[in-house]
C-alpha cells in the first residue's frame, strides 16, 4: 500500500498546478475587467477569471455583475473538463443579464434576449446553457428570423446547477434548489427540491 505522505511526485504536480492556476487567475483576471470596462460592463469586487471568457453586450443593454464571482474557462481549471470558454451575451437592446454575488460559473453559455436573472451563492457545473429566448422563430418559413417572444429565466439564491444543464425561457427556479446533471429545464421549478431529468421534475424535497 502506497504511502501517501512519501508521495512526493503527485505533491510536487499538486503544487505545480496550484501556482499555475494562481497565476494564470491573475493574469486572466486583468484582461478580463479590462475587457469589461471597455464594453461599460459593471462588476463587483473581486471579480476572477480563469481563462479568457467571451462578453457581448448588445447597445442599450445591460450586464451586471456582483461582488465574488467567478469565471472559469480554462479547460484544466475545473477537473471535470470544460468544453468551452464561458460565453455571456445580450442579444439585442434592452436585454439584461443580472449576476448576484458569490456565485461561480465553469464553461458556462447565458444568452439573453429579454432578461436572465441568476441570485447570489449560485453554482453552475461545466458546460451549461441558460437562455431566454428560442434563437430562431419556430414559424415555418420563418426559422430564418430571430425568436419575437423571448421570455425570463429566473434563479434564485444558493442553487446548484449539476453538469450540462440547459435551462430555458420562461423558466424560474426557486431558491436552494439542486438540478441534476443533464437535465432540460423547460418549466418551473419551486424552492427547495432536487429536481431532474428531461423535462426537468421534482424529485425529493430538501
Amino acid at each position: 500500500m502506497m504511502n501517501f505522505k512519501r508521495d512526493l511526485n503527485a505533491l510536487i504536480f499538486q503544487k505545480i498546478r496550484s501556482y499555475r492556476l494562481i497565476f494564470y487567475q491573475y493574469i486572466s483576471t486583468c484582461i478580463g475587467k479590462l475587457n469589461l470596462s471597455l464594453r461599460k460592463i459593471e462588476y463587483g469586487e473581486e471579480l476572477k477569471f480563469y481563462g479568457k471568457a467571451y462578453f457581448f453586450r448588445a447597445p442599450n443593454s445591460i450586464i451586471k455583475l456582483g461582488n465574488h464571482v467567478i469565471f472559469r474557462s480554462d479547460e484544466t481549471s475545473n477537473q471535470i473538463g470544460l468544453m468551452r470558454k464561458c460565453i455571456v451575451s445580450t442579444l439585442v437592446e434592452n436585454a439584461q443579464i443580472i449576476i448576484g454575488n458569490n456565485s461561480g460559473f465553469s464553461s458556462v453559455s447565458i444568452g439573453a434576449a429579454k432578461k436572465i436573472c441568476i441570485g447570489s451563492n449560485v453554482i453552475i457545473g461545466a458546460n451549461c446553457l441558460i437562455t431566454d429566448t428560442n434563437w430562431h422563430n419556430t414559424a415555418v418559413g420563418l426559422r430564418h428570423l430571430s425568436d419575437p417572444t423571448p421570455g425570463e429565466v429566473n434563479i434564485g439564491n444558493d442553487v446548484y446547477i449539476g453538469y450540462g444543464c440547459i435551462i430555458l425561457k420562461n423558466v424560474s427556479i426557486g431558491d436552494n434548489s439542486v438540478i441534476g446533471a443533464g437535465s432540460v429545464i423547460s418549466n418551473d421549478i419551486p424552492a427547495n427540491v432536487i429536481a431532474a431529468g428531461n423535462p426537468c421534475r421534482v424529485i425529493k424535497q430538501l
